[in-house]
């Protein structure tokens, strides 16, 4: 799940290729064309086989024909990156990539993919994206070069049933003073401590883009300037969220020594909060499914009577509750394909109707568009139907190159804060000097 989630966080890029209007191999003709799409993870490979029948059939009632090539090749996401990266800059590469954001960042930018942007505007399913996803696809030049095809809302999850036992107010915090008080509640009757949030070197790129980044994100927004492509390691935004861990971990309420296990996610979402001796978790639309449904890593029994989920309070008073959201993988097409037109025809496919509402409910993520909560089996799915009322007014902000060194830096000075050698200020002076450095002159803002 850490790798999953991994795939749930941000990108910026650059660079464009102009795709034709026609409907076979990117010359504007109607000619018999075969594409071709690379998929590495089981699940993955089992949909997309299931679908290009349908897809083949439904082309040739518009007159087109179109065939897929499904290349089956299960990877690691670091062997992927690496073995599609030769490809790209060989020119061999499939013609439709199913990659996460991450991927997006460095292939963009090195001028790999195709804009979307001419594709996407002619298309009628483009108006039902959720806002904060489409905010969350346009690159640091304005373009798109991946249409993502989930997303997904973190928020805390929250173990209701043991709260109300202990009879400790389970409603909406709107306030992290309020939240707080809860949970020093908590800790007073259970013994426990009460809430985990990513943080430390242990938890990898989940300390930024599961803990850090969307309490950064709902307080202070200006973190980053796309338009220059530089962080602004000044923001007030920094200061108030080391000041949170270091209050957490002070009042004892962050469980310090589990955060520093080799895999802390092991003994706080899969064996603490299951046990409900962590009565909240910053988690993700994945939850539901990946980690304490039915099939998930740690069942939670009767889940839906026993969990509910707070958003996130802000930082500065006045600031209204939020969720985060974290746009998922999503589809590119190569700048160097030579069948563009008809690879978006697949990709228009893949994020529609039935086709699309099938993947989202095997992945558990929340759907990007406004108009699946009527499309089985996704409108069978509660959590996901919540999940998109959430993206419709969610929080989401754009980062761009070195977003990796930044969470290598906010990990090393939350673990500062983990081992006792630094307060809030302090491990905010330690980020500052840590990103510059990593960073270099030309993503810092003066």
């Amino acid at each position: 799940m850490a790798a999953f989630a991994a795939t749930l966080m941000t990108a910026a890029g650059l660079s464009a290729c102009s795709p034709n209007d026609g409907g076979g191999g990117g010359d504007g003709s109607d000619k018999p064309v075969t594409i071709s799409i690379m998929e590495t993870k089981k699940t993955n490979i089992d949909a997309i086989g299931k679908v290009i029948p349908g897809f083949e059939a439904a082309m040739k009632k518009q007159g087109k024909d179109i065939t897929v090539k499904l290349i089956a090749d299960e990877l690691t996401d670091e062997q992927f990156q690496t073995k599609m990266t030769q490809q790209l800059i060989a020119n061999q590469a499939p013609d439709v990539l199913d990659i996460g954001e991450n991927m997006a960042i460095s292939w963009s930018s090195a001028g790999y993919l195709t804009s979307l942007d001419d594709y996407l505007n002619k298309w009628d399913g483009w108006s039902h994206y959720y806002p904060a996803i489409k905010k969350a696809m346009v690159r640091q030049d304005g373009h798109v070069y991946n249409l993502v095809s989930g997303a997904g809302v973190q928020n805390f999850f929250v173990r209701k049933d043991v709260l109300e036992k202990e009879g400790i107010d389970t409603s909406q915090p709107q306030t992290w003073d309020d939240m707080i008080a809860r949970l020093e509640q908590a800790k007073e009757k259970t013994g426990d401590t009460p809430i985990v949030i990513p943080a430390g070197t242990a938890w990898g790129g989940g300390t930024w883009g599961e803990g850090f980044q969307p309490l950064l994100g709902g307080t202070d927004q200006s973190y980053f300037d796309a338009k220059s492509g530089k962080w602004n390691l000044k923001s007030a935004g920094w200061l108030a969220v080391f000041d949170l861990y270091s209050k957490l971990v002070s009042k004892g309420l962050m469980p310090v020594k589990d955060l520093q296990n080799p895999n802390p996610w092991e003994p706080t979402k899969y064996k603490k909060f299951p046990a409900g001796q962590i009565q909240v978790a910053a988690q993700g639309t994945w939850g539901w499914r990946f980690d304490w449904g039915p099939e998930g890593a740690t069942p939670i029994p009767g889940l839906d009577q026993k969990v509910i989920t707070w958003q996130y309070p802000a930082l500065r008073a006045g600031d209204k509750t939020y969720g985060w959201s974290s746009a998922g993988g999503g589809y590119a097409i190569p700048a160097k394909s030579k069948n563009k037109d008809a690879a978006m025809e697949f990709v228009k496919y893949l994020s529609s109707g039935k086709v699309l509402a099938d993947q989202l409910v095997a992945s558990g993520a929340a759907s990007a568009r406004n108009d699946l909560n009527g499309v089985a089996p996704y409108s069978g799915q509660p959590h996901l139907l919540d999940a998109g009322k959430d993206l419709a007014n969610s929080v989401y902000v754009v980062t761009g190159d070195g977003a990796d060194k930044v969470g290598q830096a906010t990990a090393t000075a939350t673990e500062l804060i983990l081992s006792g050698k630094a307060n809030g200020q302090q491990a905010y002076d330690a980020f500052v000097k840590d990103a510059t450095d990593l960073l270099g002159p030309s993503l810092v803002q003066g």
